[in-house]
């Protein structure tokens, strides 16, 4: 494999932190709030209020599932990012960043609310990130963010993680990570040029409805007027 630029250097690094290490951090502030030994019961007691998260789209599906599963037994190994701050954030009575859970939280504020949606904030910019390449401002900026989040979170081993990964040199190891990375990309690519089609095609097809339902009605007005017409015509 040819040598990684800077920009896709920083790229890989990044997505091996949000998405190698940071779930970890989240899930052990969660399992302290969610005891594992307990967490059948809690979200049973809780089924309404997930059911209403459901409803509201806030969690989907496939997470439904992991919280529901088919042997009865859930487990936040399984969880993402998302879906352990949104537990957390609607379970408990965890205290809200000021700008709340979905904004990157102002730099003095280190609540574990507050690293919870730092690290949410970069990940979620991480999923919508169209290309695999990061520049070195908004590098350094994350990953000090995310890494002094995972710290606080997820206490001092877990931090040292950061510091050593942000350094660490990218050997024959992580091919197959970047692979999946660019390969993960180049889906996301065709997957929004189908969804752009399809809307280009849905756009169409409304058109096309719009003008048969207006043919329809002109038909159906020169259709009632040629009958009124031949009323009068029988009447004379």
């Amino acid at each position: 494999m040819a040598p990684l630029s800077e920009e896709e250097d920083n790229y890989v690094r990044l997505a091996l932190l949000l998405k190698g290490v940071t779930p970890r951090a989240v899930r052990t502030y969660f399992d302290r709030e969610f005891p594992p030994s307990s967490l059948t019961s809690t979200l049973s007691t809780s089924h309404n209020t997930l059911l209403d998260l459901k409803v509201k789209r806030i969690i989907n599906q496939a997470q439904w599932k992991l919280l529901i599963p088919g042997n009865g037994i859930p487990d936040s190994k399984s969880f993402d990012v998302t879906l352990m701050v949104c537990l957390i954030r609607n379970l408990t009575s965890i205290n809200p960043p000021i700008n709340g859970f979905d904004s990157l939280p102002l730099p003095g504020e280190t609540t574990p609310g507050s690293d919870l949606a730092r690290i949410k904030y970069y990940w979620n910019k991480l999923a919508h990130h169209d290309s695999n390449t990061i520049d070195s401002t908004y590098f350094n900026t994350a990953w000090t963010d995310t890494s002094n989040a995972v710290g606080r979170l997820g206490g001092p081993t877990m931090y040292q993680e950061c510091q050593e990964l942000k350094v660490k040199s990218l050997d024959q190891s992580n091919q197959e990570i970047i692979l999946e990375i660019k390969h993960s990309l180049e889906e996301m690519k065709e997957l929004r040029l189908i969804m752009d089609n399809w809307g280009k095609e849905h756009s169409t097809m409304t058109e096309n409805l719009r003008e048969l339902q207006s043919s329809h009605s002109k038909l159906t007005t020169s259709h009632s007027n040629l009958q009124a017409e031949h009323v009068e015509v029988k009447r004379v």
